[in-house]
């Protein structure tokens, strides 16, 4: 009988095991040993394309894990390295050029540049700019007007059925899905002892609060998340240093209290 699966490691990318301005992960690598070494499943859960986090998830060397892509639009399965470009892009697309000009234009979606211009945007490599822009499911893009403007653009597009998701860059928008709706999928398929999340963003706050331990690391580039459920009973935890090396340190200290470092 194959022995169970001990922990199942859910984790945001950007601001959280990603650094914010460096797109470094290195900081992390003591608690990515531990939890290779103690077999933990490790899913990459992000806004991110199935281009791109194939491509990352193969340098981490966790290929045999699946993957959440586009905010929990999709899934990337083990092994697997891109989604086909689908329909749903599409229609998010198609659902945009049907607002109001005053509307549209306050929003700037990866398909409305350049990988160039995106290059500029988010300081991304340019081979790392066109994976990003290999969208099947989702369109984040940047909010150039107001809180007025915001609620009515979100109005128009509930319309047809397009909802967003607010991550720590950008707004991302999408026919549903989210990472905890996928987080739950797998956590069924693989049936692990323990859960974690970590997270940075409100699009990771019902990740957060849908594991046994949830994990708030620390973002000085936008405002602090609000108090989670089950933060009281010491179920969500915050990391003091940010990105990778609040990452890193949170995991080695969380393995230590379930006694599996």
């Amino acid at each position: 009988m194959t022995n169970p699966l001990s922990v199942m490691v859910f984790t945001d990318l950007d601001g959280t095991l990603i650094d914010h301005d460096t797109y470094r992960w290195d900081a992390a690598q003591e608690a990515l040993t531990a939890l290779k070494r103690i077999s933990a499943a490790v899913v990459l859960a992000s806004s991110k394309t199935a281009a791109e986090i194939g491509a990352l998830r193969s340098e981490l060397g966790l290929e045999g894990w699946p993957a959440i892509v586009e905010n929990g639009a999709g899934i990337l399965s083990p092994h697997g390295t891109t989604a086909q470009h689908g329909a749903q892009y599409d229609a998010v697309r198609s659902a945009l050029e049907t607002l109001p000009s005053a509307l549209r234009e306050c929003f700037r979606g990866f398909g409305d540049m350049t990988a160039d211009q995106l290059v500029e945007m988010t300081g991304l490599a340019l081979p790392q700019a066109k994976l990003a822009q290999q969208r099947a499911y989702s369109e984040p893009g940047q909010w150039l007007g107001t809180a007025q403007q915001q609620a009515d653009f979100l109005a128009c597009l509930l319309e047809h059925g397009v909802t967003a998701q607010q991550g720590g860059r950008f707004l991302t928008l999408s026919f549903g899905g989210n990472k905890a709706d996928k987080l739950l999928k797998i956590v069924q398929t693989y049936q692990p002892q323990h859960t974690i999340a970590l997270g940075d963003a409100p699009n990771d706050i019902q990740m957060l609060e849908n594991v046994d331990f949830g994990i708030v690391v620390a973002n000085p580039h936008r405002a602090p998340l609000p108090v989670l459920k089950g933060e009281a009973r010491g179920q969500i935890l915050r990391t003091k240093e940010a990105g990778p090396v609040g990452w890193n340190t949170a995991v080695l200290q969380l393995l230590d209290r379930l006694h599996m470092k």
